[in-house]
């Protein structure tokens, strides 16, 4: 079987740089004291209300079922820090990635995951890749590796940002109608690193929700 490179690659570096702001180059550097971006901004109001749904053993203590498809691993390996706030905010923009997939198997936008962890650019991201999966008649498979995590707050503690790295060597798009997997060689593009800035949803206790994401591909840092 001829090997091929999933576009969605592509597609996920040019959203990136239209939608949001793709991060410098892998020798960028950052500082506890730099502002982030989007921390003074408020969190908007969900357009869908977040719903349970799915088998209860699937779902978040927050009741929105972020549930995948035993081919379709996510791992995060990472550590939680220490602050509070931090953590939580760590643990849903997990969700926030688990989200996006969800939306990619369920062939749909409009999943109650996706409201609940998605607000602002984060939103629009997230429907962006979602629309390039289901525009390719493809689903994912295999394992999509998350790791090297850091945290930092704003001073006004409403946002927080997430970074790490992605390894998608061994995630693979397959196709929905042959259930062919588009397998392709390792290489750098394989890397990417995420900048996720978190911010406190107001009336829900707990609840954090990507408002921004900042991509930088083919990340040498993260190899």
């Amino acid at each position: 079987m001829q090997r091929r490179s999933l576009p969605v690659t592509a597609a996920l570096a040019t959203a990136a740089a239209l939608l949001l702001t793709a991060c410098g180059s892998g020798d960028e550097k950052s500082s506890d004291n730099d502002k982030i971006a989007g921390a003074d901004q408020g969190t908007e109001t969900p357009s869908k209300t977040p719903e349970p749904s799915g088998a209860p053993a699937e779902t978040k203590p927050d009741g929105v079922d972020v549930s995948l498809p035993k081919d379709m691993n996510l791992v995060f390996d990472w550590e939680k820090p220490k602050d509070e706030n931090e953590a939580a905010a760590m643990d849903d923009a997990a969700n926030y990635i688990r989200a996006i997939y969800r939306g990619v198997d369920k062939r749909t936008t409009e999943d109650a995951a996706l409201a609940a962890y998605a607000t602002g650019d984060g939103l629009h991201y997230a429907e962006t890749q979602i629309n390039e999966w289901i525009k390719g008649g493809w689903t994912g498979t295999g394992t999509r590796r998350h790791y090297d995590a850091t945290t930092r707050s704003a001073p006004n503690g409403k946002s927080v940002e997430v970074a790490f790295c992605a390894d998608t060597g061994k995630f693979y798009g397959k196709e929905i109608k042959t259930g062919k997997v588009l397998k392709s060689e390792p290489s750098l593009k394989d890397f990417n690193y995420y900048k996720v800035i978190m911010t406190k949803y107001p009336t829900s206790k707990g609840l954090w929700q990507a408002s921004q994401v900042f991509v930088e591909t083919e990340a040498e840092k993260c190899q």
